[in-house]
């Protein structure tokens, strides 16, 4: 990353760097501007074109009344190269005594904020791969073509999955107009919700970071929660006090769980793949 880039962008000099924790996939620094300003920084080489603007658009559409908190864009650089996301610096801090229910319940503001549909106006990324969100006009429709056809055909051709799974595949999305529970209107996902993505602002609150947005059925956020861990049980009871889950939602995490579990099956195999193949039996075995 070029400093003097940054400084342009932040509108102040660069007069310190550190690095800190980014994820798995990003370079991350804390930066101090010669006007006293802090600022977080993302950047990767060669990331591909788009993927700071993408980010930043997400992180915008995530700001709703209500909701979690979210870290303000402070500059965009995406020339495909040498590009970077500034953002304000929240400190880390400790989570305030009710965090989990400010979660619970800014969670449900954001999905019920809504989406214009299944999808999104532009593509994005979870991590370092591609996430379509050409829009469908059903939730089954969408979950089939944009998530699961993609996400099964990628690990077919890395090798991480063989013809059987790939059947099992196609069998599951034709089933999914009967496995997808009862009709929503489309929510406002973050659509990457682990819990390395969520943190403790500077008031103890709840901040989310890293989206990868979508609109989608909200059980996808919630059913991520649950396949990583590290959200305490308060978290989706608050949850469940504001915007009650569909009747048979327990029955449909494994099912949602899934295009989480092909993403990290693609970057880590191991024990994923076997997870997967689990899922798609399950749901997509010969009847």
């Amino acid at each position: 990353m070029n400093p003097d880039a940054l400084g342009r962008a932040l509108g102040a000099r660069v007069v310190a760097r550190r690095p800190v924790a980014g994820g798995d996939v990003n370079r991350a620094e804390h930066v101090r501007l010669a006007d006293g300003r802090e600022a977080f920084v993302k950047h990767r080489p060669g990331a591909p074109a788009g993927t700071w603007r993408a980010e930043a658009a997400g992180l915008r559409w995530l700001r709703v009344p209500g909701g979690p908190g979210v870290p303000e864009v402070l500059a965009v650089h995406d020339d495909g190269h040498d590009g970077f996301l500034a953002l304000e610096w929240l400190p880390p801090s400790r989570p305030a005594a009710d965090h989990d229910e400010r979660l619970g319940r800014g969670l449900a503001a954001l999905h019920a904020a809504g989406a214009p549909s299944f999808g999104l106006d532009h593509d994005n990324w979870i991590g370092p791969l591609p996430q379509p969100n050409a829009p469908c006009t059903t939730w089954p429709a969408f979950l089939g073509r944009r998530r699961l056809e993609p996400l099964i055909r990628a690990a077919v051709d890395a090798g991480r999955l063989g013809p059987a799974d790939a059947r099992a595949g196609d069998r599951l999305i034709g089933r999914l107009p009967h496995l997808c529970g009862p009709p929503e209107p489309p929510a406002r996902l973050h659509g990457d919700l682990w819990s390395g993505n969520a943190h403790a602002g500077p008031d103890g609150g709840p901040v989310l970071v890293d989206p990868a947005v979508y609109g989608g059925h909200r059980e996808m956020d919630l059913a991520t929660m649950r396949l990583f861990g590290g959200f305490g049980r308060r978290v989706l009871a608050a949850y469940a006090e504001v915007l009650p889950p569909a009747p048979g939602h327990e029955d449909r995490v494994p099912l949602c769980q899934l295009p989480p579990l092909l993403v990290h099956a693609l970057l880590f195999g191991g024990g994923y793949v076997a997870s997967v193949r689990r899922t798609l039996a399950r749901f997509g075995g010969d009847a």
